[in-house]
């Protein structure tokens, strides 16, 4: 990647992350019959200190961790993303077929226009569940009702028992 179309996007996620409506979801006012993008943001787009280590001293610079998450996600699409193509002509050959489909006469099908796309829809996809969505209380409560009762109940005991052990809960005797 070129490092000044690096720095030119590094600067643009800095300067885009300051402004609401590129952070806020947009949501219709019913009362004023308009659209608004008033919240909080996301500690995503609140600025953060970071030290840099550089050669026998650091230094800190002020950024946003959604630039962070960009240089990850640029470095990807631009460096694996375009092996999409060739793993759809690996996916292609093995099945012996020129072409996903001939929507497009002599281009293939949508498949061959976006398979690049698929590849960084997957990586962003498992990207997002991995680094920036946190602990979901209601997924995980989800998924504890779906264990056998015996489950539950050691999850139960080994929960109360740390809680316990931190203080939060009176101790085992107390209850």
């Amino acid at each position: 990647m070129n490092p000044v179309l690096f720095l030119f996007f590094l600067e643009l996620s800095y300067v885009m992350s300051g402004y609401r409506c590129f952070t806020c979801p947009v949501e219709f006012n019913n009362d004023t019959n308009s659209f608004t993008v008033d919240c909080e943001p996301s500690e995503l787009f609140q600025l953060q200190e970071y030290n840099i280590p550089v050669v026998l001293q650091s230094k800190t610079v002020r950024m946003y961790p959604f630039q962070i998450h960009s240089i990850a996600l640029s470095t990807f699409a631009s460096l694996i993303g375009p092996f999409g193509g060739f793993f759809a002509s690996g996916f292609k050959r093995a099945f012996k077929i020129k072409d996903f489909a001939n929507t497009i006469p002599g281009h293939g099908g949508i498949m061959d226009r976006f398979d690049c796309q698929y590849l960084m829809a997957t990586f962003v996809n498992v990207y997002i569940a991995s680094f920036i969505r946190g602990p979901n209380p209601s997924k995980l409560i989800q998924q504890f009702l779906t264990l056998r009762p015996d489950q539950q109940l050691h999850i139960f005991n080994t929960l109360k028992a740390h809680l316990v052990d931190r203080g939060v809960l009176g101790s085992l005797e107390d209850a």
